[in-house]
């Protein structure tokens, strides 16, 4: 994997070059290892990251100033790095520092001397719910559960607010040490497609990848639908271990195709599976939903039971015999499933606002066309006699799926209310002037940039027997406005505004 430069012992000295083993060695006794050129203190070792517009190997002058011995930068690089660093450093090189990353931090926080078992779960939507619903079932069955994903991470006796649903390399196998350290079994990941593209999951060896789903999201960084599914599938092609179980869902025409090339595969869902060849599948048939749940047939191997859950909505039927997969390669029966009856849900994650006035008001996370579509269809599944909709699309982000977030609101809703939702530096109205052609065969469409008054509008308009979704953040409790991350809660607001409007 890695283009090494020769014995230390012949190179290190005459020019200044190490291979990367010997590198490998010092940093197993505790050399320090960073990639930011500033927090650099003096003696250690600085990996100059690639990336799209900020360059690692640009940093390198500044790295050498605050006192780096040892500088990784890319072989590629080799004629532009060697003239600065040689003569001041040692310069080891590699193909690519990012893997080499992983490698290091590994070395150092001694991973391959913990027994600690690691499941990653990816996917446009559902991760969130996915991995929460897998952390209960384990820790349900007596195992002690680590996650790191989008609302936090977290594990027995320690929780730290998520800045990213998947953390820098180093935090997270920083992060996985401290859990071993406090005896965690297992460590269950959200990895995003952008973590996979830049590796930072570099270093990891994983027992069970799940896939959830892929559906148009962040095109505004991988460009196109096959760029950013090859992104995901990095996932289970290059994180081999033998044995890891590939989970993914055959009802998604990505996961069939993923599926099909994945030898270790096995198949969740509950329509009929085409395309997937021999590999084991787990199926689901949902017998009833309601209002309070739902129960799911399934069936393994020629075993059958049946799981009840308070969850609602195909997607989440979904959500749940995934993780049920993962629960079966990791060892534990059919019977332990039960244990799923008593999942309580999750923040943000189509969760109901208590209020004294016993208006169904729901917030969730779905920020994506699809998200938004299945999350509204598990509302007008349950019979309420209207459903408000009030949703927004992020600034800064991939502009082509703003008037398709419309045409889902305009699909369900009986009352579409588009508003703001993290502008960042972005006109919040001009935003809104991308999506409104989605709302062309809306039924009734009501505007405000504000979110706040959005949602007091929204409230206002409910009449018994309607229900409300509130859409886009979820357990967020911040809206970033220009560059400002201001304090903002849809629960909050929502509050706020059945108290105003009923004053």
């Amino acid at each position: 994997m890695f283009l090494f430069s020769g014995s230390h012992s012949e190179k290190e000295k005459v020019r200044g070059v190490m291979d990367f083993e010997s590198l490998l060695d010092k940093v197993k006794k505790g050399l320090v290892v960073r990639t930011d050129s500033r927090k650099l203190q003096d003696g250690e070792c600085f990996v100059a990251m690639p990336g799209a517009k900020v360059r690692g190997v640009d940093y390198i002058p500044d790295a050498l100033n605050n006192g780096a011995r040892y500088v990784v930068a890319p072989e590629a690089a080799r004629d532009l790095v060697a003239p600065v660093v040689e003569d001041r450093a040692v310069a080891v090189y590699v193909e690519n520092p990012a893997i080499a990353l992983g490698e290091l931090a590994r070395a150092y926080f001694h991973l391959l001397d913990r027994d600690l078992k690691l499941v990653a779960v990816t996917g446009t939507n559902g991760k969130t719910t996915t991995s929460y619903i897998i952390e209960h079932l384990l820790a349900s069955s007596g195992l002690k559960v680590g996650v790191l994903g989008t609302v936090n991470y977290r594990w027995p006796g320690f929780t730290m607010d998520a800045p990213l649903t998947t953390p820098d390399c180093w935090m997270i196998h920083e992060l996985l040490f401290n859990m071993k350290k406090a005896d965690v079994d297992v460590a269950v990941m959200e990895v995003s497609s952008h973590a996979l593209d830049q590796y930072r999951v570099a270093g990891l060896d994983f027992d069970a990848a799940v896939f959830t789903n892929l559906t148009q999201d962040h095109l505004d960084y991988h460009g196109d639908m096959e760029t950013y599914f090859r992104a995901k599938a990095k996932l289970f092609a290059e994180y081999p271990r033998l044995n890891k179980a590939a989970v993914i869902n055959f009802d998604d025409p990505y996961g069939r195709r993923l599926l099909a090339d994945c030898d270790n595969g096995v198949g969740y869902g509950i329509g009929e599976p085409s395309e997937v060849g021999d590999k084991p599948l787990l199926r689901g048939r949902i017998l009833s939903m309601t209002g309070q749940g739902m129960e799911i047939e399934t069936s393994w191997k020629n075993k059958t039971w049946v799981v009840k859950s308070p969850l609602v909505g195909s997607f989440n039927a979904l959500n749940l015999l995934a993780a049920q997969a993962v629960g079966l390669q990791l060892g534990l029966s059919g019977k332990d499933m039960r244990k799923l009856a008593t999942f309580p849900g999750v923040p943000g994650r189509l969760e109901r606002v208590m209020n004294d006035r016993n208006l169904d008001i729901f917030v969730d996370y779905a920020h994506t066309p699809d998200a938004l579509e299945n999350v509204q269809r598990t509302l007008k599944e349950l019979d309420f006699t209207r459903l408000i909709t009030v949703f927004g699309c992020g600034g800064d982000r991939d502009r082509t799926k703003r008037p398709l977030m419309a045409q889902s609101a305009a699909r369900y809703a009986n009352v579409a209310v588009l508003t703001s939702d993290n502008p960042r530096t972005e006109d919040p109205t001009a935003i809104m002037d991308d999506a409104r052609p989605g709302l062309a065969e809306a039924k009734h469409v009501m505007e405000n940039p504000d979110r706040a008054e959005a949602i007091k509008m929204a409230v206002a308009e409910m009449e018994p027997g309607d229900a409300l979704l509130i859409a886009g953040k979820g357990h967020e409790d911040y809206q970033i406005i220009g560059t400002t991350k201001r304090h903002f809660s849809d629960k909050e607001a929502a509050l706020k505004a059945i108290e105003e409007v009923y004053s």
